[in-house]
């Protein structure tokens, strides 16, 4: 024995001593954790070794140790104490109960370990008054897993150095784990090193953490056999990513400060500080910023890379252009998912730019994003993106989805097909009761955000889809086809330059067929022929698709409220599915039920039937939108009220005709009600025809007469002569009825004339200005294309 005093301690509630103690120990370690609050490295699963006829366990690389039925006993000896710690949680393996360190003491000269206790997880009791516990109240209470248990396995070191079994106590008081079960047990899960591997492989191929434990299952031979459990390969998994993104994240901040180093006008920001290993990172290329001057009216905030937490945690900001295309204001690597970094993220965009904020903004549905846009944006009109919900929808009712093959389609319809809220809702509860789904949680939490969703509540807002129903090209990705599960961020700023090269390419294109290919008109509506004057051939086609769909449809007066007149519009013989339109007469403004207009920027078919049975020939400029044109990016005004003369004409004429006709009609309803009044108003329209051809004649003596005589002064018959240093009155003669008509009708011809001419000169200056602005974006895509081929090229 050695001379050093010896101290002994109470180890505490359920803890054997289990042995002698040697007398140089000082300290005694006492681990009380819980099952659920055990250390993430559990304690090793089978340490292989052998045990020699000396009792001493020595590690074998060749020979698992569950092979071994071996009971640990009093004098067994290990080469050390992480023998000792594997070969118990081996025993334990085999027997169904899971392990940890409960104790262990210190040597008073150096501080090394000198004696550990194994216990069984179940060992003791849990502790109420631990201070974690304290003044906090417990929203998850966990399951109570310590029974007192006494099961344990008690090592000393010798002075040789060698680990000695000091106290073994077997029985324990509770059942055991059967084998098909024990790999659920803390301390035999471990990811070995071939898991592992597997893993990272599976992971860089952009599989999630369901899809690799299955594989590992299948690899293994079973669940059992595997050695861990999903929540594990989870973990490990967060753990990877963000070990990885952590470590990569420097190559994206130097690239953003070499970009922005090129050119002042590229954004970036990163949240806290610039060195900060850790944190959100928002930027946005110049292009990016000025498309959002013209385009910036609604906005995605794509979060589908971002869905599953495995992911490369990035999200752009999109829109669409004027051709319908996807289009960039920015991106954000999203490492911090709070309300605190959202509202970071998006005060950071808006600022970059210009802090204009847009109609309406769509997002996955996401309770943190909402609360941060609701601040932010307070405005703008927030949509969960309904694509999303729908796959959702495939998870969280597949079973449903299973069991009746008709749901499916039954959902899309109540969705999509709906055409007032009430509809919608009819609908929605009919198909609950149908499927028996009225308890359904995830169903009823969807409902009540149902005015974020749903198209039916929406559709007063403009989101820029060319479709009520079906889904619009701008919903697809930006980065579809380029970016994917399995990029990292050593791969990202290639192909994230690929996708910008693309989608220009795409862009440019599309204004080359603009401007180079004048699309087929299929009627001869002045109407469509200013359309495709005006739009973009893809919204022009759009266009044409709703003018030509007017042929199948009547319009016929419902309600006349003075200025305001309602008609019913639907196809012949479908008057159940009709849409409504009000039309205001003066202003030239019509709203419809299906309020597509207001939803995509582009005028129905139903208003377009209207205007038809109403002698509107062409598209007042309330209903041409700018960043549908082919002229949205242009700095160049046109007015597009006066761009052609004809149309200028056609468009006064057609109003001053509905507001006669208006008024004509509401007076003969009333004269025809009896004959005394049918015969007073044919006195009263003969009076007034009378009285407006007087007014036609008397306006164009007139407007002539003050033409003529604009230079000169005349008063009483007098003019002052023409000569500035002649004060004399030169007395006028007035001229004989016939000579006057005669010099008006020769002074109409003359002004007629010259109308005409500033007419042809207004045109012909329009045209240049118009083909100029041609001809600099046929330069713009030319300059384009050779920077792209030179950058192939190169």
């Amino acid at each position: 024995m050695m001379d050093n005093e010896v101290l002994d301690f109470d180890i505490g509630v359920g803890v054997s001593s289990g042995g002698d103690v040697d007398d140089d120990a000082i300290d005694i370690e006492h681990h009380a954790l819980d099952d659920d609050d055990m250390l993430d490295s559990p304690i090793m699963p089978c340490g292989n070794g052998l045990v020699g006829n000396s009792g001493n366990y020595f590690p074998n690389q060749e020979e698992p140790c569950d092979l071994l039925d071996l009971e640990p006993f009093d004098g067994l000896e290990f080469e050390s104490e992480e023998a000792a710690k594997a070969f118990y949680n081996s025993y334990a393996r085999r027997i169904g109960f899971s392990t940890r360190v409960s104790s262990s003491r210190r040597s008073r000269r150096d501080g090394a370990i000198i004696q550990r206790q194994f216990v069984c997880a179940k060992e003791g009791f849990r502790n109420m008054n631990e201070k974690r516990t304290k003044d906090r109240e417990i929203k998850r209470p966990r399951t109570i897993t310590r029974v007192g248990c006494k099961a344990s396995l008690s090592v000393k070191m010798q002075d040789s150095g060698k680990w000695l079994v000091s106290g073994f106590v077997k029985d324990h008081n509770h059942e055991l784990v059967p084998p098909d079960q024990v790999h659920c047990l803390r301390s035999h899960r471990q990811i070995s090193g071939p898991a592992k591997t597997l893993i990272d492989t599976l992971q860089a191929a952009g599989m999630g953490p369901r899809r690799i434990m299955s594989a590992l299952i299948k690899e293994y031979g079973g669940i059992s056999k595997v050695g861990f459990t999903e929540v594990d390969c989870r973990n490990y998994m967060r753990n990877n990513r963000q070990k990885s993104i952590e470590g990569e994240i420097q190559l994206l901040l130097d690239y953003l400060r070499q970009m922005n180093a090129d050119n002042p006008n590229f954004f970036y920001a990163v949240q806290g500080s610039d060195d900060q290993s850790v944190g959100n990172v928002f930027w946005a290329d110049p292009k990016a910023r000025m498309d959002f001057t013209y385009f910036g009216d609604t906005v995605t905030f794509d979060t589908t890379y971002r869905s599953n937490r495995y992911r490369l945690p990035f999200a752009p900001f999109t829109g669409v252009n004027h051709h319908g295309q996807p289009i960039l204001f920015g991106c954000a690597f999203i490492i911090n998912e709070t309300e605190a970094s959202f509202l970071w993220l998006f005060n950071t965009w808006l600022a970059a730019m210009s802090t204009h904020p847009p109609v309406s903004i769509t997002t996955d549905h996401d309770a943190v994003i909402r609360a941060a846009i609701m601040q932010v944006f307070p405005g703008a009109r927030h949509r969960f993106c309904k694509w999303h919900i729908f796959k959702k929808c495939q998870e969280k009712l597949s079973h449903v989805f299973l069991k009746h093959p008709s749901f499916e389609s039954d959902f899309h319809k109540c969705v999509n097909m709906t055409e007032s809220v009430e509809d919608f809702e009819s609908c929605w509860f009919s198909l609950l009761d149908k499927y028996e789904l009225r308890d359904h949680e995830w169903l009823q939490a969807i409902y009540s955000d149902r005015r974020q969703w749903v198209p039916v509540y929406l559709r007063d807002t403009f989101f820029a889809e060319m479709s009520l129903t079906q889904r619009s090209d701008s919903i697809n990705s930006y980065f579809d086809g380029y970016i994917n599960a399995s990029t990292n961020l050593s791969q990202f700023f290639k192909l994230y330059e690929k996708a910008l090269e693309s989608r220009l390419e795409k862009e440019v294109k599309a204004d080359y067929d603009t401007m180079n290919s004048p699309p087929v008109l299929k009627t001869p509506s002045p109407m469509e022929k200013q359309a495709s004057e005006l739009y973009t051939r893809k919204l022009f086609m759009r266009f044409q698709e709703e003018l030509v769909g007017t042929l199948t449809f009547m319009a016929s007066k419902a309600d006349d409220d003075g200025d305001l007149v309602t008609y019913q519009v639907a196809k012949y013989g479908e008057a159940l599915k009709a849409h409504f339109v009000k039309f205001n007469v003066l202003e030239m403004r019509a709203n419809c039920s299906c309020q597509m207009f207001e939803f995509s920027g582009i005028i129905c078919r139903h208003i377009l039937a209207v205007f038809r049975v109403t002698n509107l020939l062409t598209l007042p400029p309330y209903y041409i939108l700018k960043r549908w044109t082919r002229n949205a990016k242009s700095s160049v005004i046109f007015d597009d009220y006066n761009l052609h003369a004809y149309a200028n004409y056609l468009e006064s004429h057609t109003v001053r005709y509905n507001t006669l006709r208006h008024k004509a009609s509401n007076f003969v309803q009333e004269a025809g009600k009896s004959l005394y009044t049918c015969d007073v108003a044919v006195v009263a329209l003969q009076e007034a025809a009378k009285t407006v051809s007087l007014a036609m004649n008397k306006e164009v003596r007139r407007t002539m007469a003050n033409r003529h005589f604009k230079a000169s002064s005349v008063t009483d018959g007098k003019r002052m002569c023409c000569n500035e240093d002649c004060q004399q009155e030169v007395l006028v003669q007035p001229e004989p009825e016939d000579e006057m008509d005669k010099k008006i009708n020769q002074l109409r011809n003359e002004l007629e004339l010259a109308n005409r001419k500033c007419e042809a000169y207004r045109t012909n200056l329009l045209s240049v200005l118009k083909e100029m602005e041609e001809q600099k974006l046929q330069v713009s895509i030319k300059v384009q294309n050779i920077k792209i081929s030179l950058k192939d090229n190169l």
